[in-house]
């Protein structure tokens, strides 16, 4: 009879944060393997919800997923819950440690600056208390310094980054973790420790539109979205740029806080790319999670992109500023610019949270190319207003956007607003949608009003300046400024 190995450690902790699923959970399986009983915890951090605005559909988002999680965790073992606790977590956690005689905390990988500093002091107040703090990769296929260039240093590029993330690719590095085989080790609750859920209100926070939207959370709504996708998944690089057709996974709010697994996403891909290898959707949306481990690791090897631009040269442009910046930057952020596509796209993420990816691309373009405004306004902006916000990802795409960043468009490549308009919303759906002032006006114009007759204006009722704004830049002279601005750029290349 084959006996199971003696475990090294009576009692764990798992620590939740952005992998908030039960199932394919790199630190949960450690944890159940390592010890005879594990508790289970999330914190909702103080510092990071401090500084949130009382209605952010992300901690909505959160706190569905939490409630989720503790009956992802009850199904598995039938005593288990989990412990949810308010407060600053390094502190939460040793404090719950000591109270648990945990053993050991386990949690998966955060390469974010700021996660980092606390999972630091974390692992200080539990060294303090006896207790080891053990983390593993989750959130991404390779992470850090997995995949390196022949010489041994971070890519900066993609595509040979890409091709070397496929190289290094085996079906070991998409496996999932079976954590329902050690589910047995999962403990009942402490008589000694509480386990409740606070609700969002106790939070300090209100309700927002995420369920009106019908935004699915928690680890079955990642399953749901992750089910009509893959009935569409061969279409996906013929529909993807468009804005008004169902092209997207919507899976990037999941992948953001963990209630879908990257390695499952990966897993299915390749599966789809094996099975159908004359059909693209499935390798062009892979090449879009590579992009996402592609990001994370120049946010671990160059941390400095985070304040500064990923190429130093850059830091060097003159972007506007004063009081006419201010107006500009505010213009962009009400979507009163007088660019239909762009005012559209800002009213999507200011209604909605979410924002198409080919919109994401000609909204900072226009920020940064034909306002002229620094793109970390933008960033923060973003940062504050999108569901899936990802530090990562949204810092290489503005950087993208702005050409400082690595691997980014040229900087004399600058999205003409109106010719991408009627490349992907053809028709006008899309604005249609979110500027139902504009809903009149016939194909052709809807794309730059501006050009349009003022019989055509009167008989679709549109008063430029009143029902609508007139453009606050000109795209032409926009352009031949954002040339000159970047001048700066060029001349330091040379004299380098």
């Amino acid at each position: 009879m084959h006996t199971p190995p003696e475990k090294p450690l009576d009692s764990a902790l798992v620590w939740f944060r952005r992998d908030l699923r039960a199932d394919d959970n790199a630190a949960l399986y450690h944890a159940l393997k390592a010890a005879r009983r594990v508790w289970c915890v999330f914190v909702f951090d103080k510092d990071i919800l401090d500084a949130l605005p009382r209605a952010d559909r992300r901690v909505e988002f959160i706190h569905d997923s939490v409630v989720d999680l503790n009956r992802q965790l009850q199904a598995l073992g039938a005593q288990a819950t989990l412990i949810v606790r308010h407060g600053h977590a390094a502190e939460v956690i040793t404090r719950l440690a000591k109270e648990l005689q945990a053993q050991a905390v386990y949690a998966n990988h955060d390469d974010e600056p700021a996660a980092l500093q606390r999972d630091a002091k974390a692992r200080g107040l539990l060294a303090d208390a006896g207790v080891a703090l053990h983390t593993a990769k989750d959130h991404v296929v390779f992470e850090r310094s997995e995949v390196l260039t022949g010489s041994g240093s971070p890519y900066s590029v993609f595509t040979p980054y890409k091709n070397a993330w496929l190289k290094k690719l085996e079906p070991f590095f998409v496996k999932p973790y079976p954590v329902a085989q050690y589910a047995e080790a999962l403990a009942p609750p402490h008589a000694g420790v509480p386990s409740g859920m606070p609700t969002l209100h106790e939070l300090g926070f209100e309700k927002t539109n995420l369920h009106s939207l019908k935004i699915p959370t928690g680890s079955p709504g990642g399953q749901e979205l992750l089910a009509d996708f893959l009935g569409r998944i061969d279409d996906y690089e013929d529909t993807r740029n468009f804005p008004s057709v169902k092209g997207p996974s919507y899976l990037s709010v999941h992948l953001r806080f963990g209630t879908v697994s990257i390695r499952e996403l990966a897993r299915v891909a390749l599966l789809r790319i094996e099975a159908a290898p004359h059909e693209k959707g499935a390798s062009v949306w892979l090449s879009e999670l590579i992009w996402r481990d592609f990001y994370h690791q120049i946010l671990h090897h160059h941390p400095h992109v985070v304040e500064h631009a990923f190429k130093p040269e850059y830091d060097k442009i003159r972007w506007e500023h004063g009081k006419h910046a201010d107006e500009l930057f505010a213009a962009w952020c009400e979507g009163r610019t007088g660019y239909p596509l762009v005012d559209a796209a800002m009213a999507q993420i200011n209604q909605t949270g979410y924002m198409h990816n080919r919109l994401r691309m000609v909204t900072a373009s226009f920020l940064t190319k034909d306002l002229g405004i620094d793109y970390r306004w933008g960033e923060r902006y973003f940062a504050e207003k999108l569901n899936d916000f990802d530090l990562a990802a949204n810092n290489g795409g503005w950087q993208w956007a702005a050409s400082t960043g690595c691997d980014a468009q040229p900087y004399f490549r600058i999205f003409n607003p109106v010719a991408q308009s009627a490349r992907f919303d053809a028709h006008g759906k899309f604005i249609r949608r979110y500027l139902p002032q504009l809903a009149s006006l016939p194909d052709d114009l809807i794309h730059a009003p501006w050009d349009a007759r003022p019989v055509d204006l009167q008989s679709a009722g549109i008063e430029l300046g009143r029902d609508y704004p007139q453009p606050i830049v000109n795209h032409n002279e926009a352009r031949e400024k954002t040339l000159r601005r970047f001048a700066v750029v060029k001349a330091a290349a040379r004299s380098g």
